[in-house]
């Protein structure tokens, strides 16, 4: 098997650490905005999957989360508060529990979203259409394991 340069410790330690800043520059502004509601980057992550995925069922959630019962609830409960995000019942099976946002959540997504969109939409739009599709195949072979 031929050895590829970009498979070098030191390139995959370089993308590392790229990774780190894109997630730390896509992040930092919104980290503001989310502080105005007393919420985290947790927070965060269950308003863009909501959003992204109108009625996923709090199992749903976990599973794509990757994280505890007890710690989405905290999380959750906080977002039914500020009525960020609405819960109900399952037509199919009345004990499932599918989440939505709410007009504030949309709107606090949407806050967000602007500062996220903005950064990522500057660096694509200097790339090419090739190199877009392929960065994109990358990552989801990365989100995927």
């Amino acid at each position: 098997m031929r050895d590829l340069l970009y498979l070098k410790d030191d390139q995959i330690k370089e993308l590392i650490e790229l990774i780190f800043f894109v997630y730390r520059e896509t992040y930092s502004d919104p980290n503001n905005v989310l502080k105005k509601y007393s919420f985290g980057k947790a927070h965060q992550r269950v308003l863009q999957l909501v959003e992204r995925h109108e009625n996923i069922s709090v199992s749903e959630l976990l599973k794509k989360l990757k994280i505890t019962k007890q710690s989405l609830n905290r999380v959750l409960n906080d977002l039914f508060k500020k009525k960020m995000v609405l819960q109900k019942k399952g037509q199919i099976d009345a004990r499932q529990k599918l989440l939505k946002l709410d007009k504030e959540g949309k709107k606090l997504f949407d806050e967000i979203f602007i500062f996220q969109k903005n950064k990522i939409f500057q660096a694509l739009k200097n790339s090419d259409a090739d190199s877009v599709i392929k960065f994109k195949k990358v990552l989801e072979k990365m989100a995927n394991g």
